[in-house]
C-alpha cells in the first residue's frame, strides 16, 4: 500500500464508486429515469431531473482529454512528489465524462514516475488500480 497519500471521503454519494473500486471495476453512475451516465456522482439527473439512481460498471478505458505537471507549493503530503502528472480521462463509453487520476507506467508505480514528456492529448489509456488504504483503491491510467 502507497504511504502518504490522503484518503478521500467516503460518504452516501461517493460509496458506490469506492465498492467498485474495491472489486477492480470503474463505475459512474446511471439515471433511473432516462438511464444517462453522469460522472461525478449528482443527487438529480441534469437530463430528465430523476432522483433514481444506481452505480453501473464501465469499461475503464478512455483518452488523455488534457494534463497538468503541478510543482511546489503543493499539499505537503504531495511535495516530494512533484512534479508529477494529473490527468484528465474521458471516458470511452461517453467523452463527456471525465475522471481526474495519475498516468503511471505500470500499476504500483510512483506517480511522478511517467516521463511527462510521454504524455499526449488523445492518447489510449485504461484503468488500473493501486492500494492506498485498506478502504481505498485508486484509479490509476496506464497507456493502452
Amino acid at each position: 500500500m502507497s504511504q502518504g497519500y490522503l484518503n478521500p471521503p467516503i460518504d452516501s454519494e461517493n460509496e458506490g464508486f469506492w465498492e467498485g473500486t474495491r472489486r477492480g471495476e470503474l463505475s459512474v453512475e446511471q439515471c433511473g429515469g432516462c438511464n444517462a451516465l453522469r460522472f461525478p456522482p449528482k443527487p438529480m439527473c441534469p437530463h430528465c431531473r430523476s432522483t433514481e439512481r444506481r452505480w453501473v460498471p464501465v469499461a475503464g478505458e478512455g483518452t488523455i482529454w488534457s494534463f497538468v505537471l503541478p510543482h511546489p507549493p503543493l499539499l505537503p503530503e504531495f511535495t516530494e512528489l512533484a512534479p508529477y502528472n494529473v490527468i484528465v480521462v474521458a471516458l470511452s463509453e461517453d467523452p463527456t465524462l471525465r475522471m481526474i487520476g495519475n498516468l503511471v507506467n505500470e500499476p504500483g508505480d510512483a506517480i511522478n514516475a511517467f516521463e511527462p514528456s510521454r504524455i499526449e492529448i488523445d492518447a489510449r489509456v485504461r484503468v488500473v488500480f493501486e492500494a492506498v488504504s485498506d478502504e481505498i483503491q485508486l484509479p490509476r491510467w496506464v497507456l493502452a
